[in-house]
C-alpha cells in the first residue's frame, strides 16, 4: 500500500484509539488484516468458546479461518438447524467466552453505529460473551453517528440485500426504503457510545478496505 495513505491511516486510528479509550473501549491498529488477526489471536486463551456474527470482515481478514485452525471450541450457529438447536446454540453464543463481529460504522469520535435484522448480533454486543472483538477496516470510519446510519443505508444494507437476495428495496432499488419488508435488515439501531466493563470490547483498526 502506499505509504502516505497508510502513514494518514496511522493517524487517524490513534485518535480513533484515543477516543475509543475514552469511552472504555480498548483500540488496536495493524497495518494489515494479517497482522490484525495475529494480535487478537494472541489474546485467546486456548480452551476458550468464540464464537460470531454476520460479518464480510470477519471471513475476508482471515479471522475465521485462523479460529477455525486453532484451539479454539467454535460456536458456529450454521452447525444448528432444528428449533430446538438454534435455541440452545443462541444460549451456548450468548455466554461464549469470545463474540466476533465489525461495525458498520466507527465514528472518528469512537461510536460504534450498527444496525440489524434479527438482532443477534447486537445482542451479543450490548450484553453476554465476555469478551466482544470488533474488527474493522478503515473505511468503516465516518465523521458522526447521523453519517453512519447514511452510510449504512446507502452503501451497507444495498451491499447485503444483494448477497442475501432479500428482495427488499435495498435490493431491488439499490436504495433504503424505511421498509417494513418481511426480511427488513433494519430492524434494530444500535450506537454504542460508551462500554460500563472495563477491557470487555476491542476494536481492532485495519488499514485496509474489508467488508461492507
Amino acid at each position: 500500500m502506499d505509504e502516505s495513505k497508510l502513514a494518514a491511516y496511522r493517524a487517524t486510528a490513534a485518535t480513533v484509539i484515543k477516543n475509543l479509550n475514552r469511552r472504555n473501549m480498548e483500540g488496536y491498529y495493524r497495518d494489515t488484516a494479517e497482522e490484525a488477526v495475529e494480535l487478537v489471536c494472541g489474546m485467546i486463551p486456548a480452551g476458550d468458546s468464540v464464537t460470531w456474527g454476520g460479518s464480510m470482515t470477519f471471513t475476508e481478514s482471515g479471522m475465521r479461518a485462523a479460529l477455525e485452525a486453532g484451539p479454539w471450541k467454535l460456536l458456529d450457529r450454521a452447525t444448528a438447524h432444528t428449533p430446538e438447536e438454534r435455541r440452545e446454540m443462541w444460549r451456548d453464543r450468548a455466554s461464549a467466552d469470545w463474540f466476533f463481529m465489525s461495525t458498520n460504522a466507527l465514528t472518528v469520535g469512537g461510536e460504534l453505529v450498527n444496525i440489524d435484522g434479527n438482532g443477534d448480533r447486537l445482542a451479543c454486543l450490548v450484553h453476554g460473551p465476555a469478551h466482544v472483538v470488533v474488527l474493522a477496516g478503515m473505511n468503516k470510519l465516518v465523521a458522526d453517528v447521523d453519517a453512519g446510519i447514511k452510510r449504512i443505508r446507502t452503501v451497507t444494507c444495498p451491499m447485503n440485500a444483494a448477497r442475501l437476495h432479500t428482495e427488499t428495496p435495498c435490493e431491488t432499488h439499490g436504495i433504503c426504503g424505511r421498509c417494513h419488508a418481511e426480511r427488513c435488515m433494519c430492524c434494530e439501531t444500535v450506537v454504542t457510545r460508551h462500554s460500563r466493563h472495563d477491557g470487555r470490547i476491542k476494536v481492532v483498526l485495519i488499514g485496509q478496505d474489508l467488508g461492507y
